[in-house]
């Protein structure tokens, strides 16, 4: 039995089931026997069909599906299990020998079939796996499934960011890129597959006698999606650089404030892709802050037409990592306009000149008392809704980070010219955000800040400073996301190749070196600690600090103790710190249940850390196991599955999936994809 819908269009196989390990242990539950089943709610998109499948998978059950044509006809999510003409009761009765019943797109079901899903709910003999979508009306029926506690309700959320990663792994994307997606998507993991569809189709060369000598290639289906700003703007600061503009395509272009050029370096032409640091000259043809220049509104970086918010938008590759990066405008697919309409439709008095004057103010936000009185009541409309989000500050900004590029796309030429007619300074706020990120580092807090603006610059392939791109990398390190750590240094590496800042933080990143030992560098002493040494830091790290009772906890050989520094250090945002806390406190307890707890919550926090490999999380609790159990387990962990184990050892299947079991048990995890975190595997990133 096939327990997957491949998709009508293309015919592809659906991407692996990843995460959701709770919610599927839940769904399981719920459809053992003398269970009444459950309902997954949860927005269109965010894989709640997916998650019931992966439930269901190998169990005797039937599927209905509601669909939108067939809402007005009775019984139709029916037709294929129950006679042409019957009565509820009689359908009741047909159906109660069916023991698993899961009904799709519940929301969609006619009023009939959702008051039959109801009866059988009430009658108790059939368990029922119900998915149904929020934000769009239901029959009373199906409401009633939980409003009525007829059975039990589980919310999903979004999938996390470092299960999209994982999602996303065999797409050898980098990881602002999969941050960029992530966050595009919010969850909606159709969105997601069409958008990467979309960067990964070919872009057919338009003709030059068309576009112009130089012009960027156009996705197919797209439009503009620069930030706006009037030709003339970018015209007059190449003028001012001492180089011609080019020949103007048919896009408006981003803005220009202050443009400085790399010595030496030429223009390009349109849609030249920039050089990585190592593989040409840095950042040719692409407008950049000159290396060591302040933060100033004068050294605020620039985009060339092609290079920055204007483009094609498709994959380009990331010199010497072996992964592609996403830089430039959104593909305008079906799916987004879909997405999009919320937006795009709006009536209502001031409400989308509001919109169109925040998408073009991207990304900076727009002041309140920059707004007419006359706008109150449409600024309302517009936050009741959820597409404008207003700050503690009085800032204004779109809520979705896709409406921006689909309100540039559909304004007009001459509306984009006189909305963006003023360039926008990056410079003051990218230097107040990378203040912010100091700041944070000092008082020993790496929980997530919002930084719209250098994200914004990043993903539209506008060069950052050196300085900046290093406190990200930094800041990014701390919290144990050692590859986008590396990502933000090689960002500052393009415009200033040798930059000590940003080449010291790659390394970093890469476990090329350790870190640098300055007199004040807190975290170098506090390396000794995680190295297992904590006598080495006695007396050297800021008293009453998390990082000093940790290293308290260690040299007394307190378990309990580290559990609590350990959770300490994770809610400051510090997780591959909190892993290894966890890890030291696996190894001290005295108490074998304590143990699996300590060492279950390692490897949670572990699997958040961009595959980084330390010395106190390598081979984690690997000496539990026999020596049979460890064999199978490293296998596994290499991404062989349990047929390919039994081949190379010669052992039945069903022997390596009870060795796997019970190493699960020991190991305290029943997630095949948390091994590689368990052993000390060599394509693991150290920090």
């Amino acid at each position: 039995m096939r327990t997957y819908r491949q998709d009508a269009k293309t015919l592809e196989l659906p991407w692996p089931f990843t995460g959701r390990s709770e919610e599927l242990e839940r769904v399981r539950a719920a459809s053992a026997g003398g269970r009444p089943g459950i309902v997954v709610t949860g927005p269109a998109g965010h894989g709640k069909t997916r998650l019931i499948t992966e439930a269901v998978r190998g169990l005797d059950h039937v599927r209905v599906t509601g669909t939108p044509e067939a809402r007005d006809l009775p019984l139709a999510a029916f037709a294929h299990l129950l006679p042409d003409t019957v009565s509820l009761h009689r359908a009741v009765r047909a159906l109660s020998g069916v023991r698993v019943l899961v009904v799709d797109d519940a929301q969609l079901l006619d009023e009939t079939s959702a008051a039959l899903v109801h009866q059988l709910a009430v009658h108790g003999r059939t368990r029922l796996i119900v998915a149904a979508a929020d934000g769009a009306p239901a029959p009373g029926a199906v409401s009633r499934l939980w409003t009525g506690e007829l059975l039990p309700r589980l919310p999903l959320g979004p999938l996390p960011p470092e299960d999209t990663a994982r999602l996303l792994a065999g797409a050898a994307l980098e990881p602002l890129t999969v941050r960029r997606l992530h966050q595009a998507c919010r969850g909606d993991l159709r969105l997601l597959r069409d958008l990467l569809t979309a960067l990964t189709e070919p872009t057919p060369v338009p003709s030059p006698a068309l576009t112009g000598a130089g012009a960027p290639s156009r996705v197919p289906g797209a439009v503009f999606t620069g930030a706006g700003v009037p030709m003339s703007a970018w015209e007059e600061a190449l003028a001012g650089a001492g180089v011609s503009a080019p020949a103007p395509g048919p896009a408006a272009l981003g803005p220009s404030d202050g443009l400085t050029l790399l010595p030496g370096a030429g223009l390009a032409g349109r849609g030249a892709s920039v050089s990585a640091p190592g593989t040409g000259p840095a950042g040719a043809g692409v407008p950049v802050s000159a290396p060591g220049a302040a933060l100033g509104p004068s050294a605020s970086p620039v985009p060339l037409p092609g290079t920055g918010p204007v483009g094609t938008g498709r994959l380009e590759s990331v010199a010497g990592t072996g992964e592609w990066a996403w830089r430039g405008p959104l593909p305008v697919t079906p799916a987004v306009r879909e997405r999009l309409a919320p937006a795009l439709e709006r009536s209502g008095p001031g409400e989308r000149d509001i919109l169109d004057r925040l998408a073009f103010a991207e990304p900076l936000p727009l002041p309140l008392d920059e707004l007419d009185e006359r706008d109150l009541e449409a600024l309302e409309r517009l936050e009741a809704d959820g597409l404008i989000d207003i700050g503690e500050q009085g800032a204004v900004t779109l809520a979705h980070p896709l409406h921006g590029t689909a309100l540039r796309a559909a304004a007009g030429r001459l509306r984009a010219r006189r909305l963006g007619r003023a360039a926008p300074a990056y410079g003051p706020a990218l230097d107040a955000e990378r203040r912010t990120l100091v700041r944070q580092m000092e008082r020993l807090d790496v929980r997530p800040v919002p930084t719209p603006v250098g994200e914004w610059l990043v993903a539209h392939g506008i060069p950052l400073p050196a300085r900046y791109a290093e406190v990200r990398a930094r800041f990014a390190r701390l919290r144990g996301e050692v590859r986008e750590a590396a990502a933000w240094a090689r960002e500052g590496l393009r415009p200033a190749p040798r930059d000590g800042g940003c080449r010291g933080e790659l390394r970093l990143a890469e476990g090329c070196s350790d870190e640098p030992a300055g007199p004040d560098d807190v975290h170098a002493r506090y390396t000794a600690v995680r190295l297992g040494e904590p006598g080495r830091a006695t007396g050297r790290l800021p008293a009453g600090s998390v990082l000093a009772r940790h290293a308290d906890a260690l040299a007394r050989g307190d378990g309990p103790a580290l559990d609590r520094a350990a959770e300490a250090l994770a809610e400051r945002g510090f997780t591959l710190y909190a892993a290894e806390a966890y890890a030291q406190a696996a190894r001290t307890h005295r108490d074998p249940s304590a143990a699996r707890r300590s060492r279950t919550r390692a490897v949670a926090l572990a699997r958040r850390c961009q595959g980084a490999s330390t010395p106190a999380l390598a081979g984690l609790v690997l000496g539990e196991l026999t020596a049979r159990q460890r064999q199978i387990v490293t296998l596994a962990a290499a991404g062989l599955s349990n047929r390919e184990i039994a081949e190379k050892l010669t052992l039945s299947v069903r022997t390596v999936g009870n060795h796997l079991y019970s190493a699960y048990t020991r190991l305290g995890t029943a997630d095949r994809t948390a091994l590689p975190w368990l052993l000390d595997t060599p394509d693991r990133e150290t920090a």
